[in-house]
Formats: structure tokens, sequence, C-alpha cells
């Protein structure tokens, strides 16, 4: 099996590059983030000719996420109040970042954290909250489902090495202490880094920014990532970052990254 996790910074300006990668690369899911699109103007239509079946949680102009599957999933859940109800979760769902279904006895969870804008902002501190709503909302996914596939943007990278160049990253955005410790937190409930089981180095990256060249000087960061429970990571045979799609004429500034177990 295998899963696919790819912000594509708006599915309507990048279908074209979507159906045309599942096209050459047949996931079992494939975790779409930042579709920017409402439910009913989400182009379903492109995929089930592929014989896919599209859920999908947005909204207008920002966010959303949406789960590509071949084969129907089951126990689908949009938001955190899903799991954790409307009162504890309050506010964050009303940015639309979280779905989450299951396949065979594997349950995916597609996720677009908040970037958070800048530190100390009031964006920050959302992104902070959310992360600790996360954190409740996956202990208590596990408890049903042991086999989790948490994947998505997270918007954070973990360590220095998942920077082209971490020198005073520690005061920006996506990589500040605080950041770190949050997402840390957020695994401490049993999962961990797919990628880093196949590959320790650096200069591996997922998101490069459209100035300065940055994507053919490889200037990128690892943020996109699959984080898999203790069960799922035994079975975990490979985990990939696909660079095809940033070479693209206007591409998304994310590329594929793909696990297999």
């Amino acid at each position: 099996m295998k899963v696919a996790t790819w912000n594509v910074n708006s599915i309507r300006s990048r279908l074209d590059h979507a159906v045309q990668w599942l096209e050459t690369n047949p996931v079992e899911v494939l975790c779409l983030q930042e579709t920017k699109v409402v439910d009913a103007d989400f182009p379903a239509a492109a995929f089930e000719a592929l014989g896919y079946h599209p859920y999908i949680y947005g909204q207008k102009s920002y966010n959303g996420v949406a789960l590509i599957s071949r084969q129907p999933l089951e126990n689908v859940q949009r938001g955190f109040a899903a799991v954790l109800g409307e009162d504890r979760v309050g506010d964050l769902d009303d940015q639309k970042r979280v779905i989450a279904g299951q396949w065979g006895d594997v349950y995916v969870v597609n996720l677009y954290v908040p970037n958070g804008s800048s530190i100390g902002s009031e964006k920050y501190e959302y992104k902070l909250r959310w992360l600790a709503c996360l954190k409740e909302y996956l202990a208590a996914l596990l408890k049903d489902y042991p086999n989790l596939n948490v994947c998505g943007d997270f918007n954070i990278a973990l360590e220095d090495k998942d920077i082209y160049n971490p020198e005073g990253k520690d005061k920006h955005i996506m990589a500040s202490p605080v950041e770190r410790d949050a997402l840390r937190d957020v695994l401490s409930v049993g999962l961990s880094d797919a990628f880093r089981k196949f590959t320790d180095e650096g200069g591996h990256f997922s998101w490069w920014d459209y100035r300065a060249a940055s994507f053919r000087r490889n200037l990128g960061w690892r943020i996109d990532h699959h984080y898999l429970s203790a069960p799922l990571y035994d079975r975990a045979t490979a985990c990939t970052i696909d660079l095809e799609p940033r070479r693209l004429e206007k591409p998304s500034d994310h590329t594929p990254v793909v696990v297999e177990y």
C-alpha cells in the first residue's frame, strides 16, 4: 500500500499536475492540502474518471484538505470535533485542515497544520493551540485505530538537517524551538517519522520558496511528513520525496512525499 501527501497550493490551479501524477503513480490514497476550494466546486469528476473516490473538506480561497482513494474509505471524519466534540475544539475547525478515513486496517489522517505567520503573532498562538488539540485528537484515534498514518503539510522542520541552512532559523517561523517542542509533544502519543527510518542525512526537502531560484539551488525545507504509529512504522518499506512535480511549469511550491508499507 502506498499513501502520498501533497500540498498542491490550489487544486484547480494544479489539477492537471495532480491527475497526471496519479496516472503515473497510482497510489492507494493521495492526501491533498491547501485545496483552496469549497466542496461543491472541488473537481471531483477528474479523479473519479481515474477510478478514484474523493473525500473533501474545503473552504473558499484558503486551506482545505482532501483524500483521493482508489477504493471507498470507511469511517471518514472531518475536523477535530468529529472525535473530540465541539466544546473542546471551539474555533479550531473553522479552518478546514483535518480529514481522515480508513483503508483496510490503516487509518489515514491528512493534516494541513497552520503556518503561524510570525513568532509571537496571533496566528502563531493559534498554531500552538491547534497542535495541542491535534495531540488530543491523535491520542483518541489511536485507541480505535492502532495502525495510524498521519501525514500532511506540518509547516514545521523538526530538525536542523531538515533546512538547507539552519543558521538563525530558531528565530524563524516553522523552526522555532516552541513549535518544534509542540510537534514533538504531538508525536509523543506514539508516532515516528517514516522518512527518517530510511534516510538519515540532510539535503532532502519537500518545499522550496518560489523566490531566488530556491528549487534549482535546492534551498528547501522538509516540512511535509508521514508519521506512523509503531505497528505501521514496523511495516513501512519505503518513504520517498518525488521531485518531478516541482520541475513542472507553474508548480506547487511543495512536492509529493510517498510512504509504502
